[in-house]
């Protein structure tokens, strides 16, 4: 029975994780408390069998598929869209450098060479990482997108202006900084 505690505790885990919901959310859903998820989650119990039944068809898998082991392998085949969200992300963001290459050498051929254009990529590169983390990712991650997109920023205006040497400009990022972590310390009802 302790096995079966754990097995379903890190299924719980893996599926509310995977469908980015909290412990407080999960619980709206089965009409319990985010204490009782936490409860489950931490194997002291297992939920009955209609609970069981009601998660089973909130997260569109078996009950079996929540009383069972699984490898690495199982999962990614339970889940392929879960795969398909990094692949396309990984797209996207490509997408941005191949579009800025191409720019680059447009004008490149007609003789007036851009570098600047691959600064200015780094932070469209990371909004679109952001937007598309947000959606489908961790959003604990959005923590440091966030923070080198402020840093990019900085970065992309000083080297765009580097004849007037507006060094100063990074000490901008010391207060962006504090705001961007002191916003992440503010939580909703979670856990």
């Amino acid at each position: 029975m302790e096995d079966l505690k754990y097995i379903v505790s890190k299924n719980m885990i893996n599926l509310r994780t995977l469908n980015r919901m909290t412990q407080f959310e999960l619980g709206e859903k089965l009409n319990y408390s985010d204490k009782a998820i936490s409860k489950w989650e931490r194997a002291e119990a297992v939920p009955d069998a209609y609970i069981l039944k009601q998660m089973s068809e909130l997260f569109h898998v078996s009950v079996d598929y929540l009383l069972s082991d699984h490898s690495e392998e199982e999962k990614k085949a339970a889940f392929p869209q879960h795969n398909n969200y990094l692949t396309i992300t990984k797209i996207s963001v490509l997408g941005v450098w191949t579009l800025t290459l191409l720019v680059f050498i447009a004008f490149w051929i007609l003789g007036r060479a851009q570098w600047l254009l691959f600064v200015y990529a780094v932070p469209v590169s990371l909004i679109v990482l952001l937007v598309l983390n947000s959606i489908w990712g961790n959003r604990r991650n959005n923590f440091y997108i966030i923070s080198a997109l402020v840093w990019g920023i900085i970065a992309t205006v000083y080297l765009s202006f580097l004849q007037h040497n507006w060094w100063l400009l990074f000490s901008l990022g010391i207060p962006a900084q504090v705001i961007i972590y002191l916003c992440f310390k503010i939580r909703g009802k979670e856990n």
